[in-house]
């Protein structure tokens, strides 16, 4: 049974339109039980457009209103991030990065990157590794949702975000703003380039091989068939002796033919890439 008192009617149909659009788009597979979650994400956007009902809402997507479903997609997309987040895989990162100091330029990709925690934790070990501000680091860090990547390029957060991280990175890599907040120091910004990216899109346009890529608690929100096509086009996209990061509740067995397990949720090539130098 529905909720009888809300604001706006939305039909199991209605669901089912949403789960069809955001599946099509962005790969997103909702399950059943998110019927609430979905609701009261988009009601916000009905109320923006002066709408009476989920129906007027999905004939305006229909029509093909870009920016509306540029917003429709933000609505329905999750961003829990935080700085160092899965702490060990910056561990083995460091000793990755340190082994890799002969080689010139490193390529990472991350590949989600939400508000920027994730990146600039790449940056800060970069940073660490090398034990300089510039190092010879570049940073691609893309994300579906261009109102999380807005907020990633400024590099600016909350003062108890921030100090979680220890006085000692708080001062190296951190400027404190007038109003208590504290903006990643530029050397660290100008690692990072921030780009719109859906990885179910046919053309990345972007250029590897990368020394590592991190994609982690993004496959989740996928089913087997696209986790699949996305592994398989990183594949080639991952120099030889290079680093797949996932998520600690996300494993690549299905994806067998193209990665194995080489430490705790870390994966390298299953077999060398030619594509790859």
């Amino acid at each position: 049974m529905l909720p009888s008192n809300r604001e706006f009617q939305f039909t199991e149909a209605d669901f089912e339109k949403v789960r069809v659009m955001i599946y099509n788009y962005a790969g997103i597979a909702l399950a059943t039980s998110k019927h609430d979650m979905v609701y009261g994400r988009l009601a916000k956007r009905l109320r923006a457009l002066n709408l009476k009902t989920f129906n007027e809402y999905l004939q305006v997507l229909e029509r093909g209103d870009h920016k509306e479903f540029e917003l429709f997609t933000n609505s329905l997309t999750t961003n829990l991030t935080s700085f160092f987040r899965e702490a060990h895989h910056f561990d083995i990162l460091n000793q990755q990065l340190k082994t890799l100091r002969s080689v010139g330029t490193i390529n990472i990709w991350c590949s989600a990157s939400s508000t920027g925690e994730e990146p600039y934790s790449i940056a800060m070990t970069a940073c660490e590794a090398f034990d300089s501000l510039r190092p010879p680091v570049k940073v691609l860090a893309t994300d579906l949702d261009t109102n999380v990547l807005d907020v990633a390029r400024l590099g600016i957060y909350p003062g108890e975000e921030v100090q979680k991280l220890g006085p000692q990175r708080v001062s190296k890599f951190f400027n404190k703003q007038p109003d208590g907040r504290y903006q990643l120091k530029q050397e660290l910004r100008d690692m990072i380039v921030f780009r719109k990216l859906n990885l179910i899109e046919t053309n990345w346009m972007l250029r590897g091989p990368f020394d590592a890529i991190f994609c982690r608690n993004v496959m989740i929100y996928f089913d087997k068939p696209t986790q699949l096509k996305i592994l398989q086009r990183f594949a080639p996209l991952l120099k030889n002796e290079g680093l797949l990061f996932v998520g600690h509740s996300e494993n690549l067995y299905h994806a067998a033919e193209y990665f194995k397990l080489q430490g705790k949720t870390v994966y390298e090539l299953a077999k060398p890439n030619t594509a790859a130098r």
